[in-house]
């Protein structure tokens, strides 16, 4: 089976004689496995698998633990993502422990699938026998070890601090795991499991609430937030507050103490570049540039025009010999000379002369001849033309002047009357003005939504189910209705439109658009505008309904350029918030007791054991495991158990000498010990006795 891994593989399996124990901690997060009376693990890595497909072959391969990044580019991962054997604590794929088993063996240097040294393998406490007969199955069948034996992980590390003096024969154990939190009470330095108690709340809780914390608060840096990096952020700068809400209330604050506090990840960022002004030699080589670029342009300009005169030239010279050799040619033999040449008359050659010779004057940049501005005062046509124009333009411009003359001295007249009804009666008068304002308002509305929605609407003037041609004022219906009869038409043989002089007076009719309700602005608009300035004038509160609609624009979003503080991820309140789900479990809807509340949980299901053997437990509280190396985490464990023990009982809080891996190192002391054998389970003990013996097996930690 190909395994990927950066894990190099052990090379000394052969020097260690079968009766050296395998010890392997088997956690929910990670997998460590190496040699009994080692004080170090030969092999760590994550306890996870990942199956992906090779992009070129399409081969599978099988990734254990931690990867190189770097080789997932060859890898198709979206339809295999990181897979765990667990359930909370409890071993249920076995499939995918195989995996892992192949994995850690393969790197601990076995050589074939046998291997034949005892192994001791830890698992959660009160582990279902359903669980631990499959691991035994697969140790046994699979790999065909002499003899297997099962402790606890959390026992293991109590006793091996017990004999470095970290704590005491009777105590209690506490390890806050990776998906689930333990307690387990020590009476004469043996674990009494009557009294432990689980709350599934551990470290992959924590990271889980910091990814969808930080998420929500940095949406635009969601990809950033991969699972090992907020991993890293919550072991890096994550701690337990003494008190919960006198912190927030510090964050709330916003003082220095609580600027202190918070911590800042800085994103990748590239600064834009800053765009200097040109200096005067790049401004002088623009320039230049620009300048021969212009010379270039008219060089050709003028390559151009050099080459259109040397053809009108020509052709002006091969008509002057033509009509040259047309002198020496008799009356009578013109049309056939001339039937050669492409032309019909003499005129026509002289009129083509005409035309090049003013083309060639035109492209030499020289004035007209006094010949052609003669022919055009002289052209009939062309001074008809012009005087049509003048006379036009002239008759228009004395039309607009006196509409505009007569509109002023209209809007003079309707201000003089309103000014003398405003000075008979100005309260009443504003009131007519409002009224009438609105009665124009009502009514221009009104014409805008029948134009849109058409003439037919419901009793709730709403408008109705209307087609188009309900929308169509008549001009625009008669206009369809030609267009209509003429397509019709010209379906029916063949199509002649356009042959006689009323198909074109028709094509007149469908072209011209006599809507006149688009015709510059309405009546009713202009006398709704004179009367919104007269009511500004008059009353200061008024506002004209289309400053009402108008009067708080949509602001758009201004772009502004992306700076360093943009790709800064502020950890703040988050740094204490999400390690305080292990003593507030029902923020994340987990409705169990926190850590502080666990200890009393199991010394109320040991009672009665006196209040003695009460305080020699509390003397003794020991922590283990990965989510106790939070900062802060005894102080806050002894201020939470002091309020639920009696007043003056004693209350101490031990952290083991390494939580992660005194563990391991427990079991690998606890394997080289001469009567470990004893302890385990044998292969011929699995096929005598099956899985009631299993069901019956209880390691004894004292030996």
């Amino acid at each position: 089976m190909p395994f990927i891994s950066k894990i190099e593989r052990q090379s000394d399996y052969h020097l260690f004689p079968s009766t050296t124990p395998i010890v392997i901690d088997n956690g929910a997060s990670y997998f460590r496995i190496g040699w009994a009376g080692e004080t170090e693990p030969r092999v760590i890595f994550r306890n996870i698998v990942q199956r992906p497909r090779h992009k070129a072959t399409g081969e599978t391969v099988t990734i254990v633990g931690d990867h190189d990044p770097a080789l997932l580019r060859y890898f198709d991962c979206t339809r295999s993502g990181p897979r765990s054997a667990f359930d909370s604590n409890v071993v249920y794929q076995f499939e995918i422990m195989e995996y892992i088993l192949d994995f850690a063996f393969d790197r601990l240097g076995a050589n074939g699938s046998r291997i034949d040294h005892p192994v001791l393998i830890t698992e959660c406490v009160c582990n279902p026998v359903q669980s631990r007969s499959k691991m035994a199955e697969l140790l046994f069948e699979t790999y065909g070890v002499p003899s297997v034996a099962f402790g606890v992980d959390a026992a293991f590390s109590y006793k091996y601090n017990q004999q470095l003096g970290v704590c005491g024969k009777d105590g209690l154990a506490l390890c806050p795991g990776f998906t689930t939190t333990h307690v387990i009470p020590f009476i004469d330095g043996e674990p009494v499991y009557k009294g432990s108690c689980r709350t599934n709340i551990g470290g992959y809780h924590i990271t889980d609430y910091l990814k969808q914390l930080l998420s929500l608060k940095y949406p635009h840096h969601m990809a950033r937030f991969t699972w090992e990096k907020v991993e890293d952020l919550k072991m890096e700068h994550c701690y337990i507050a003494q008190d919960y809400f006198s912190e927030v209330r510090l964050f709330q604050k916003g003082d220095k103490e609580a600027e202190d506090k918070t911590r800042c990840w800085q994103l990748p960022w590239i600064p834009p570049p800053t765009e200097e002004p040109p200096s005067e030699e790049e401004i002088a080589r623009k320039a230049a540039i620009k300048e021969r670029q212009g010379q270039r342009l008219r060089e050709m300009a003028e390559a151009k025009r050099s080459s259109r005169i040397n053809e009108l030239e020509n052709e002006l010279h091969g008509l002057e010999f033509l009509l040259q050799q047309l002198e020496h040619v008799e009356e009578h033999n013109i049309p056939s000379f001339l039937s050669e040449t492409g032309y019909v008359s003499k005129q026509e050659i002289e009129s083509a002369v005409q035309r090049v010779t003013q083309s060639l004057r035109k492209a030499k940049g020289e004035p007209k001849g006094d010949q052609a501005e003669a022919e055009e005062k002289t052209d009939p046509a062309t001074n008809e033309r012009r005087q049509l124009f003048l006379k036009t333009t002239s008759e228009g411009r004395q039309r607009a002047k006196q509409k505009r003359f007569d509109s002023e001295l209209e809007r003079e007249r309707k201000n003089q009357q309103d000014e003398e009804k405003r000075l008979e009666n100005p309260e009443l008068y504003l009131e007519q003005l409002r009224a009438k304002y609105k009665d124009l308002s009502e009514k221009v509305e009104q014409r805008k939504r029948l134009k849109t929605n058409g003439n037919h609407t419901n009793g709730n003037n709403f408008s109705g189910g209307v087609g188009r041609g309900e929308r169509l004022n008549a001009a625009q219906r008669e206009r369809m209705r030609l267009l209509t009869t003429a397509a019709f038409d010209r379906g029916k043989g063949e199509d002649t439109f356009g042959a006689r002089d009323e198909d074109w007076q028709l094509y007149k009719l469908m072209s011209k658009d006599n809507d006149d309700d688009d015709e510059g602005p309405d009546q009713d608009e202009a006398e709704m505008a004179r009367l919104s300035l007269r009511l500004q004038e008059l009353d200061p509160t008024f506002v004209p309904k289309s400053e009402i609609v108008t009067s708080q624009p949509v602001e758009l979003p201004r772009l502004r350029p992306l700076t360093k503080e943009d790709f800064q991820i502020l950890l703040g309140v988050e740094r204490f918030r999400c390690p305080e789900i292990l003593f507030r479990p029902n923020w994340i809807a987990v409705d169990q007791a926190g850590l502080d509340e666990m200890t009393g949980v199991s010394i109320r299901r040991l009672s009665p054991v006196g209040q003695e053997v009460e305080e020699r437990l509390t003397n003794s509280i020991f922590i283990t495991g990965g989510s106790c190396l939070f900062p802060g985490m005894s102080k806050r464990l002894v201020a939470g158990i002091r309020m639920i023990r009696p007043c003056g009982s004693p209350i101490r809080v031990v952290k083991a000498s390494d939580p992660v891996l005194d563990a391991w190192r427990g079991a690998a002391a606890y394997a080289t010990a001469p009567q470990f054998l004893t302890q385990t389970f044998s292969r011929t003990d699995y096929y005598e006795k099956g899985e009631d013996w299993l069901r019956r097996y209880q390691l004894r930690y004292t030996l």
